[in-house]
């Protein structure tokens, strides 16, 4: 399979990739093969005086080049829903006059970074159904290597100009992520609809090699909100999403977030979720369904801070639409427990949230 697919607003953006994927390498076995390539650039080439774009204005640009090459295979033990996968990933990061993130990259206004990592997953899958699952489970864990540079080169350990310090990146990046869906009560109607509940756990972890080099600002967590916007997306940020609450600004769920802040990018996740959900319709044409959720979820910067119950709550409802000319539309309401306040009313710490195409982190 080929795709192809570009992108572009004109000069401030344009975007292209390039993906092909051979899920029956060899013709026997389920042994898939991914090679990808994409390109994309950011750039602020204004000129205020004349009111164009020209070669005059105060240009600014962030070009990403990222190629990928992977290789997965199907297990037949534990049980044939297993699967092992590696794949090898570079991204070249390219700054000219561009501010990536003034808080944790202050400074680095010009310079390349490349990101060289290995990515080693396991996953089993027993989902019954993509749309509306009413039974099995979905759990993937990977491992994401840089190769520790710093350890090579000395000089990158007291390197001032970020540009030298992050020339390559080095980190140690670990997700886990799990799905299980449970039907609950009997079946009902002609088409057999029936409620089934849904409890997914989500953790992340970003460290580093050497005790003398700060965490890496690239690959971070990013959480709040609807998980479908990331200005930081060229950084390779995770973006987590939680309804009922904006985009962290710190790691205290007591946190007022009409004051002003700077939005925190996290080394350390947890979130907990569970949803009840109703179908609506199952038909071919479309599959609609209802549901009220709960979930908790917070980030931190390091083992220090870390502190599982420390956690921002919310709860809410929604609906999901799949429909073949669009796709997933979904909508939810969530209230953000942590956010109510004494003499306010819940609208103050309710959020709607939209999604299109995917369901976000």
């Amino acid at each position: 399979m080929l795709s192809l697919n570009f992108q572009s607003n004109g000069k401030a953006f344009r975007s292209y990739s390039v993906q092909f994927v051979e899920p029956w390498l060899g013709g026997k076995h389920q042994n898939a093969l991914s090679v990808s390539f994409a390109d994309s650039k950011f750039r602020n080439g204004y000129n205020y005086y004349t009111g164009q774009w020209d070669d005059q204005g105060d240009t600014a640009s962030f070009r990403t080049t990222s190629i990928s090459v992977g290789l997965s295979k199907r297990l037949n033990w534990p049980d044939p829903y297993f699967q092992i996968g590696a794949q090898i990933n570079y991204t070249r990061y390219q700054l000219h006059n561009y501010y990536i993130d003034q808080y944790n990259l202050p400074n680095y206004r010009n310079g390349v970074s490349n990101n060289i990592n290995l990515r080693l997953t396991l996953s089993r899958n027993s989902v019954n159904s993509a749309q509306y699952p009413t039974g099995g489970s979905s759990i993937m864990a990977y491992a994401q290597l840089t190769p520790p540079f710093s350890y090579f080169d000395k000089s990158i350990e007291t390197a001032t100009d970020p540009a030298k310090k992050y020339k390559f990146v080095e980190y140690q990046k670990y997700r886990f992520t799990g799905d299980w869906y449970v039907p609950i009560g009997p079946q009902h109607g002609e088409d057999k609809k029936q409620f089934v509940l849904k409890a997914s756990v989500k953790m992340g972890y970003l460290g580093k090699y050497n005790p003398d080099m700060p965490v890496s600002p690239f690959e971070r967590f990013q959480l709040g909100d609807a998980g479908m916007s990331n200005n930081y997306a060229l950084l390779g940020y995770d973006i987590i999403s939680q309804r009922g609450y904006p985009v962290y600004e710190t790691s205290n769920p007591r946190y007022n977030p009409d004051q002003s802040g700077a939005t925190q990018y996290f080394t350390i996740f947890n979130k907990y979720s569970l949803e009840l959900r109703y179908p609506l319709s199952l038909s071919q044409a479309s599959t609609i369904f209802g549901l009220v959720f709960a979930e908790a979820a917070n980030g931190w910067y390091s083992f220090k801070d870390y502190n599982p119950f420390q956690l921002r709550r919310d709860v809410g409802v929604g609906a999901r639409f799949y429909l073949p000319m669009f796709g997933l539309l979904g909508f939810d309401y969530g209230i953000g427990i942590d956010r109510l306040r004494s003499g306010q009313g819940l609208g103050k710490a309710g959020r709607f949230t939209f999604m299109l195409g995917y369901e976000p982190d």
